[in-house]
């Protein structure tokens, strides 16, 4: 089952989350499009804080997990315990596994198996994905 026809405990019709959402929001989250690298503020983003979904706001990184990975978009060596689901992700001709929140689906980015210690994953996350909440 994918995300995009699974039911999640919350659920809009795309006019009710263009609503919601920033246009860019919208085609990141519910159209699982990617901002362009080093245009996200929460890329260079290290304070104490938390990293909830920007559609729903379910608690999905602490900071504490955050890392910089040169690559232009936030990354996390860990989500939050069941904060997240993925999927298998064939576009762009090749296979990678997609992030989305597990409370409303949205698109949240890729997780790859480069990262450091001690997961040694990268959560690579979209900026317009993600709301930061300092502590």
């Amino acid at each position: 089952m994918t995300a995009s026809n699974r039911e999640f405990k919350i659920t809009k019709t795309d006019d009710e989350w263009k609503k919601l959402l920033t246009p860019e929001q919208f085609q990141v989250l519910r159209k699982h499009g990617t901002e362009r690298p080093r245009t996200s503020p929460l890329d260079k983003q290290y304070s104490p804080g938390m990293y909830e979904c920007s559609a729903c706001g379910l608690p999905l990184f602490t900071s504490d997990t955050k890392f910089d990975s040169g690559t232009g978009w936030p990354s996390f060596f860990a989500p939050i315990e069941g904060a997240i689901e993925t999927t298998t992700d064939k576009s762009l001709f090749m296979t990678r596994v997609e992030v989305h929140c597990r409370r409303c689906g949205g698109h949240l980015g890729h997780v790859f198996n480069d990262g450091p210690a001690p997961t040694r994953q990268r959560y690579c996350m979209n900026g317009v994905s993600l709301k930061f909440e300092p502590k």
